[in-house]
């Protein structure tokens, strides 16, 4: 690999490896008329020449509702669950087979991975996919990973893509998730409306001004920037950096690899998480909400202390021992999520209360921790 005029904040870029490389629906379709055969193409090839460096790499692709509608011929995507469920079907055998298709001349092995909200949710489960996506690398596989559309609903569903990317950059621990769209990156402003807007081309990615940048998402996928932006938010919290880039760029994902200053890279300087704090925070659908306190926040975030129950001000939602809640301070902004020591009407009761008025007023000596740090992930 050439690294000649890498950039010299993109050095950890070319220092990476181990790769998630996901591919946005707007770049692998031909404008709504099915999946681009020389797209396809043109990044099974980049792929291989990003293996050959002696790189790990996960492909998440979009695309199989995609190329189902045009085998459908459904001029849209539909808003009926059952039939974007019998798209995604019809569509996910002809995205695999295409990219096997141009794999294969180079010899290289591809599996596909289907994965869904419980998966994710399961903690043997999520176990058991990291263990699958660790040995498939070590057997030098390419995974080709997507969310399993034909079973999932929106109620359940991990949302698009972007995310998935992220998930599955924290399930192996990748260095980079290299996010391949239609678009040049993130940008300062709407290039719509503005005509001198600007390609970001660097920034810590937890900067709070990056939220006020995001797009929405285009006619046939789900993620616009805000998306990939909570996909780069999330990858980061196993140290994985992000970049955002052109997929139609040539040879982009080995430029990119190469250090060359193409497109967004959002950067973190946090250490990562244990893969156990990963898991919580890739825990999606939280049952219920706590309200803190301005002390609380502070010691769940600057200190990484447990939730105590005089650190709540108000409870929302019905949960149960165990379930995901999440943690919001004054503003209503989401600080943390954990797995509560109580259900909510249990938690209702102690509001604001001591750890030693607990059992006088539950009737029984349970945790002290509304939630322990162990189980508590900071936002």
């Amino acid at each position: 690999m050439n690294t000649a005029e890498a950039h010299p904040d993109r050095s950890q870029l070319v220092a990476a490896r181990r790769w998630v490389v996901k591919v946005g629906s707007a770049l692998l379709t031909n404008d709504g008329c099915g999946l681009d055969a020389s797209v396809v193409q043109s990044l099974a090839n980049q792929l291989v020449a990003l293996r050959r460096t002696g790189c790990d790499v996960v492909l998440v692709s979009s695309g199989a509702i995609a190329a189902g509608l045009v085998r459908l011929n459904l001029a849209e995507r539909p808003h009926e669950v059952h039939l974007s469920q019998a798209a995604a079907a019809v569509g996910q055998s002809a995205l695999v087979r295409a990219y096997e298709e141009h794999l294969s001349p180079h010899r290289v092995t591809s599996a596909q991975i289907l994965l869904s909200h419980a998966d994710i949710r399961a903690r043997d489960r999520y176990l058991n996919a990291r263990s699958t996506l660790s040995t498939l690398l070590g057997m030098g596989v390419l995974p080709i990973v997507n969310e399993n559309d034909t079973v999932v609903t929106d109620e359940i569903r991990l949302g698009d893509n972007d995310t998935l990317g992220a998930l599955v950059a924290n399930l192996i621990d990748a260095e980079v998730l290299l996010i391949l769209t239609d678009q040049e990156g993130l940008m300062d402003s709407d290039p719509r409306q503005v005509s001198s807007a600007q390609v970001i081309t660097s920034a810590d990615v937890h900067d709070p001004t990056l939220d006020t940048m995001a797009g929405p998402s285009g006619t046939l996928g789900r993620g616009g920037m805000a998306t990939k932006l909570s996909a780069a938010r999330l990858a980061a919290r196993s140290g994985t950096g992000t970049v955002i880039a052109n997929g139609r760029m040539p040879d982009v994902i080995n430029r990119v690899a190469a250090g060359e200053s193409l497109g967004t890279f959002l950067q973190t300087q946090r250490r990562p998480q244990s893969a156990r704090k990963q898991w919580l925070a890739s825990l999606l659908h939280a049952q219920g909400q706590l309200s803190l306190d301005g002390g609380a926040v502070r010691g769940i975030v600057e200190q990484g202390r447990s939730l105590l129950p005089i650190g709540i001000t108000a409870v929302s939602g019905q949960f149960e021992r165990g379930d995901l809640v999440s943690c919001i301070d004054s503003q209503g902004r989401e600080r943390a999520r954990g797995l509560v020591n109580y259900n909510s009407s249990e938690a209702q009761a102690l509001v604001g209360k001591a750890s030693v008025h607990i059992e006088p007023t539950l009737g029984y000596r349970g945790e002290e921790e509304m939630i322990h740090r162990d189980n508590l992930v900071a936002g």
